[in-house]
């Protein structure tokens, strides 16, 4: 997936770049706004922002004012005949699948969804984020002595 090689991609280069990377993430809130403020801005040159946290600090979303996917794009008119309905498609969809695969690699099992898109008329993109499970460490069990 995307979202795995990201993940190699950013972790090898974050403190070469000068990043500010030093530590590990300690919580899904750390884990959110190095992928809202770093990763977005190492791969596609874009600022996120992240907020909207819940209660339980379990989801939270993503915000792009800018949104580098929509730029050359145009939705078609609504299909008058009932036929196929091409402005139901989400084209920033792509996001929701790297975070996925991102955030797997270490071991964070999500949700992801597309909440506002600027080309169905919202005024920013918004992508929500929920952690479903954190996954167990399964690296090296292979060499573990019995």
């Amino acid at each position: 997936s995307i979202g795995v090689r990201c993940v190699d991609e950013f972790l090898s280069k974050a403190d070469v770049a000068g990043m500010g990377l030093t530590t590990q993430c300690q919580n899904l809130r750390d884990t959110a706004e190095v992928v809202a403020k770093m990763g977005f801005k190492m791969f596609l040159g874009i600022q996120a922002e992240v907020g909207a946290f819940s209660q339980d600090q379990r989801c939270f979303s993503i915000y792009l004012q800018d949104n580098p996917l929509s730029t050359f794009v145009e939705l078609p008119e609504d299909d008058p005949s009932g036929g196929e309905d091409l402005r139901r498609l989400k084209y920033s969809n792509l996001y929701c699948g790297v975070i996925r695969g991102a955030l797997e690699q270490v071991n964070l099992k999500v949700d992801c969804n597309i909440v506002r898109d600027t080309l169905k008329g919202d005024e920013l993109n918004e992508i929500r984020v929920e952690l479903k499970e954190v996954l167990a460490d399964g690296a090296g069990d292979d060499y573990k002595e019995e």
